[in-house]
């Protein structure tokens, strides 16, 4: 697990020259993990994978990918790579075997191997008995599938998975996670992916970058992230307009608290032991407790604590969204 795979310093990219959508961002991913890009829709998540995968080309910085410079060696990264894009690709008039034989040409991978491979990978992904099916009649999650089979189709070292499970349901959602797993477990493939669901970073990476506004803001494995917290949250509301930071903070075991919305995080040790006192503390002073709930830190914790903000809070306006992509793709043309 010590061989690093990819390695970025300082890579960077500005579109238009205004628009910042990657930071001077250093990270490595190592030989054999699940590695995770977190953030919401904006962050700079895919803009870094289609740097690394040679699609874009740095405006800063470098990075390289199994030993080859993304900008001066962009071939030799290609051949080494899979890619699951965000979007779906396949060709919906063509079948599932017909899709996977068309990305073994562009390989050029000999039609006899690419047979071959195109029945294991459609074994893997449990589509064999639709392999002569047209695209268009596949739901959602078939389509998923048949895009990660279109990814191995080269035997690669390394596979980029940018928001794999998006706009999937819950059950196929989970599917697609056990597939993953298993590129990890059974095959011993590194894998880099980016994501905005908090669950399924902690549920799939062994490590995760969570990047904010195209710059990294902490990197680890989930569990450290959250045990770095150091305790439970408590999140405590009162009816009286009033501020009651500093008296909630004098309280034995409570080691940091932030007002937000009207409401107070609260970090505790032992958070079952902790929120009694808190409760009697506000009622000798005459506050009356109106909401309190304890939750263990969790990946969105960790994420308030590095950004000031939720990541629900983070996601950007559809709006935003939509005027950030389009200038990106006029930025290409």
């Amino acid at each position: 697990m010590s061989e690093e795979i990819i390695k970025a310093e300082g890579l960077t990219k500005v579109f238009n020259h205004h628009l910042v959508a990657v930071d001077h961002v250093d990270f490595e991913v190592k030989k054999g993990e699940i590695f995770g890009f977190l953030g919401p829709n904006g962050a700079g998540k895919t803009t870094t994978i289609n740097m690394l995968i040679t699609i874009l080309k740095p405006t800063e910085g470098k990075a390289t990918v199994l030993g080859f410079d993304i900008s001066k060696q962009s071939n030799d990264v290609r051949n080494v790579i899979g890619v699951v894009p965000q979007e779906y690709t396949a060709d919906e008039d063509l079948t599932a075997f017909e899709n996977i034989l068309l990305c073994s040409d562009m390989y050029g991978i000999p039609r006899r191997v690419a047979k071959e491979r195109a029945e294991d990978l459609l074994k893997l992904v449990e589509l064999t008995e639709f392999k002569d099916k047209r695209v268009q009649t596949f739901s959602g999650g078939m389509r998923r599938r048949l895009e990660l089979a279109c990814g191995l189709i080269n035997r690669p070292r390394i596979l980029f998975l940018d928001e794999p499970t998006l706009g999937l349901d819950v059950q196929t959602r989970t599917a697609t996670w056990n597939y993953i797993r298993k590129l990890k477990q059974e095959y011993g493939m590194t894998l880099f992916m980016t994501t905005h669901y908090l669950e399924e970073a902690d549920s799939l990476c062994d490590r995760v970058a969570i990047i904010d506004h195209g710059k990294i803001v902490v990197v680890g494995p989930p569990e450290e992230l959250k045990h770095g917290l150091g305790g439970d949250i408590i999140t405590i509301s009162i009816k009286e307009d009033a501020d009651v930071t500093e008296l909630v903070s004098t309280i034995e075991n409570v080691k940091d608290v932030k007002k937000e919305n009207g409401s107070y995080r609260i970090k505790a040790e032992i958070g079952e032991v902790t929120a009694p006192f808190i409760i009697e503390a506000l009622r000798n002073k005459g506050y009356t407790v109106s909401k309190l709930s304890l939750t263990e830190p969790t990946l969105n914790e960790v994420y308030l604590e590095y950004t000031g903000k939720s990541m629900r809070d983070a996601e950007e306006s559809p709006e935003a969204f939509r005027t950030q992509r389009m200038t990106m793709m006029k930025a290409r043309r």
